[in-house]
């Protein structure tokens, strides 16, 4: 009588569901607001060079570009080129960001982008203080801490005007950004139907994250500045603070803690929610067979993450599985925030691309079952490789005023294929990693991708130098993960490996051009030849 079973009985798709979805759809919201906040207060509109009266009459001043201008020096009595103090910014309906505030542009630049990578420095501190944290005092009080740790992050973001000050900020910001959605996630994933699961928790990503994309711009214009932006981002995160009070502890958690009265508290209470009646004879054989399972001496006790590294095909995956997150994260972050210079409003791009996540959702759970895991993980980053090229090649050749249609259309292209990749990637990696190790697995994993996220800020820098140069550094990434992804064995319909040594074995013989969907047409015209054979045989 395990929890799966016992769920069966006090309903793992009723009220109590139905309620978590909601909730989990309210944590999508607030995640989206929270993590793409960075982007909304650093938009850089155009800008040029503001100078003393503004004269240019009789070649006394010319500006070179939107950093430099040449004037006459009558001191010396020729012309000479100096550098900008102060800049006239075209606002989009006045909007004041961090960077037209604070004139972070030309030469002070890079200090957005060096505040800004704290974020990802604190997203991976963050991960696995949480994580630690989560396994210590459970994982709903610490989906409440994290929640509002970042929230207040944002907040005190709205009093800076300094680097060394906007760094602090941006890096208790990004405390939270994994785990506030991780923790939820978790949640959802052990109280939900196995077979309501796929649905339920891409389609409310898809929806509420995507609904929290969307009116994000529209916010930061109708506030008018980024302070205030902030400020309201921030403020729906309070309502987690209702979350203890409607939701329930995990059951798995509180079963490995030996916390087996408070499981069963918690489970008779859904079952009430539920509408549902168990017999108490039930929780007694549930919480036998979790007593006698908490007393033998098994072999998984031993496993460890390190493990994984000790044996060559587990080092293989583990490394790829690195690798892959690494490149999917940066690829997301970036697609998702490199939205200015092709000719169309930012704000109006990044809200209306922000609608890709529907689609992107749907195509998993359309696809992923079909094509495998696999075959779903490799041609999302091979046609996204093919997308953001193409992109960067439209930008570096097509006028952004004339085409700024095709070019928009590219970047919605390239942040619905990051989005697919980014989503396939968790639950791929997931099912790779044995049951004994998966939860550190998977924290190390993401700890490592949002490492190297802390270079995505400067990959955006790039294209102050030559704007399709981050377009086309992505792509390269894409084409490198969709080949590793090659390398990595598939897990539709696959009993998964429980220990390091059942994943050591898992799909030895498996070979790399294997794909699911190619399969059971090679199976089905075997069974058609056999049939056919059977019928001359008579």
């Amino acid at each position: 009588m395990d929890v799966e079973r016992v769920l069966e009985k006090c309903g793992n798709f009723g009220r109590y569901q139905i309620l978590l979805l909601g909730l989990y759809g309210y944590t999508n919201i607030v995640s989206s607001l929270h993590y793409f906040s960075q982007t909304i207060i650093s938009f850089t509109p155009a800008h040029r060079c503001s100078l003393p009266g503004e004269d240019f009459s009789e070649n006394a001043t010319s500006l070179v570009d939107s950093c430099s201008y040449i004037h006459w020096d009558p001191d010396l009595s020729f012309q000479r080129e100096s550098r900008c103090q102060s800049w006239h910014f075209d606002k989009e309906s006045g909007y004041e960001s961090i960077t037209t505030e604070l004139e972070w542009v030309c030469d002070d630049a890079y200090q957005l982008a060096v505040g800004q990578s704290f974020f990802f420095v604190g997203s991976v501190l963050g991960t696995i203080f949480f994580g630690y944290l989560a396994d210590r005092i459970g994982r709903l009080p610490a989906c409440v801490i994290t929640t509002l740790t970042g929230a207040l992050g944002d907040f005190l973001t709205s009093f800076v005007s300094s680097l060394p000050w906007f760094s602090a900020t941006r890096f208790m910001s990004g405390l939270s950004t994994d785990t506030q959605y991780v923790l939820m996630y978790i949640l959802v994933f052990e109280y939900l139907s196995p077979k309501h699961r796929t649905f339920g928790l891409n389609i409310i990503l898809a929806v509420f994250y995507c609904f929290g994309l969307m009116i994000s711009p529209w916010m930061a214009i109708w506030l008018g500045n980024w302070r205030l932006y902030l400020w309201a981002a921030s403020l729906p995160a309070l309502g987690v603070l209702v979350y203890p009070f409607c939701l329930f502890e995990s059951v798995e958690w509180l079963l490995t803690k030996h916390k087996f009265d408070r499981a069963v508290h918690c489970l008779k209470r859904i079952a009430k929610f539920n509408g549902r009646h168990v017999e108490d004879s039930v929780f007694d054989e549930f919480v036998k067979h979790y007593r006698e399972k908490m007393n033998r001496v098994e072999t998984t006790s031993a496993d460890t993450f390190m493990g994984m590294l000790r044996t060559p095909r587990l080092r293989k995956f583990t490394i790829i599985l690195f690798l892959k997150s690494m490149i999917i994260t940066v690829a997301f972050d970036i697609l998702s925030r490199n939205v200015e210079g092709v000719g169309t409003s930012p704000f109006l791009l990044f809200s209306y691309t922000g609608f890709c996540y529907l689609p992107a959702g749907l195509t998993i759970i359309f696809f992923q079952n079909i094509i495998g895991r696999k075959g779903m993980a490799c041609a999302s980053l091979f046609v996204g490789a093919i997308i953001t090229a193409a992109t960067g090649y439209l930008v570096a050749t097509l006028d952004p005023s004339e085409y700024a249609l095709i070019l928009a259309f590219m970047v919605g292209l390239g942040r619905y294929g990051a989005v697919v990749a980014y989503d396939a990637e968790a639950q791929y990696a997931a099912e790779i990693i044995p049951t004994s190790v998966r939860g550190r697995g998977v924290a190390n994993i993401h700890v490592v991708g949002y490492a190297f996220g802390f270079f995505s800020s400067y990959i955006i820098f790039l294209g102050t130098i030559f704007k399709p140069l981050p377009s086309l550094f992505i792509s390269v990434l894409l084409f490198i993960g969709a080949a590793l992804c090659l390398t990595l064995p598939e897990t539709l319909h696959k009993t998964l490996p429980q220990t390091l040594q059942e994943g050591e074995m898992f799909a030895k013989d498996e070979k790399w051009y294997f794909f699911p969907c190619f399969q059971r047409r090679e199976s089905q015209h075997k069974t058609e030849s056999q049939l056919e054979a059977a019928k001359r045989i008579k």
